[in-house]
């Protein structure tokens, strides 16, 4: 069977539908084909900054493409034009594709956009899609779990509403709970976020491991330390979008990045550090 047999065979996006898909982390490769399948159907792609140019190459030869900004710390549509904006163009009748970075539901505000579809009586659809999370550290070959490491991870987000960290979590109890923490759209906020981590009880040896642009062929990705990332992402000059993970699995890197063998670095296979650890 063809890949045009299979694609022929999922849903198809009917006229005033809105299907909420994730566009992956970067690499076109990660896409769904139910994502691929509203790319070549669409009337419309309202799509945001992070979407790659390369995945809305895919889009069919008469689809509109429409930019919805939506990246932390420069301009943006405000979140309630563009849920207005999903509804205006279903009750017009176009089959609109809403593309978003990452996973709709894993801080792309997902949710919010179809609550309010749901509000409007608009029938939509959402199409899952692999957060920057699990496929960036797996491109920066860092495993998000490991039997020898850890058996719990957490998700957040380094923007507060104010500007500064988010208030509504316990940094205590997640510093001394959760042995490895993934922070998204957190690069502006490095300093804050390493100070905070090291004043709720975190080692300021701890392997950290920042990942800028995951996926991509600008892929880059530090390795420090808590107490020395902050100055060591000023010097390295990254670039956002980028996040940040705090934890042991970091270490794992040196045997598993296979991103980086594939440009002729060499891997080491020494994981004494674990040992013990697991069986």
């Amino acid at each position: 069977m063809t890949i045009e047999n299979i694609l022929e065979k999922l849903p198809r996006i009917e006229a005033g539908w809105v299907w909420l898909a994730g566009a992956g982390p970067g690499d076109p490769g990660l896409l769904s084909l139910l994502t691929l399948r509203g790319l070549q159907q669409a009337d419309v792609v309202v799509y945001d900054a992070l979407v790659n140019s390369e995945i809305l190459d895919l889009a069919g030869e008469d689809a509109q493409l429409e930019f919805a900004g939506k990246r932390g710390g420069r301009p943006s549509l405000k979140q309630a034009d563009i849920s207005d904006r999903l509804v205006e163009l279903a009750r017009t009748g176009k089959k609109v594709l809403r593309l978003k970075g990452g996973d709709p539901f894993v801080f792309g505000r997902g949710g919010e956009e179809a609550r309010h579809l749901v509000e409007a009586n608009i029938p939509f659809r959402v199409i899952p899609g692999i957060t920057a999370g699990i496929g960036g550290l797996a491109y920066a070959g860092i495993p998000v779990t490991d039997r020898h490491t850890n058996s719990a991870v957490t998700f957040l987000t380094g923007h507060g509403e104010d500007g500064g960290l988010s208030k509504d979590i316990d940094w205590d109890a997640l510093a001394k709970s959760s042995p490895v923490i993934v922070v998204y759209m957190a690069l502006s906020r490095v300093d804050l976020m390493c100070q905070q981590f090291l004043k709720s009880g975190r080692r300021p040896d701890e392997a950290v491991a920042i990942i800028s642009k995951a996926t991509t062929t600008e892929q880059r990705v530090l390795e420090t330390t808590l107490a020395q990332a902050a100055e060591d992402v000023k010097k390295a000059n990254l670039a956002a979008p980028a996040m940040i993970v705090l934890g042991e699995n970091v270490k794992l890197r040196a045997g598993l990045d296979w991103y980086g063998a594939m440009t002729g670095k060499l891997l080491n296979a020494d994981l004494s550090f674990i040992a013990g650890q697991g069986k």
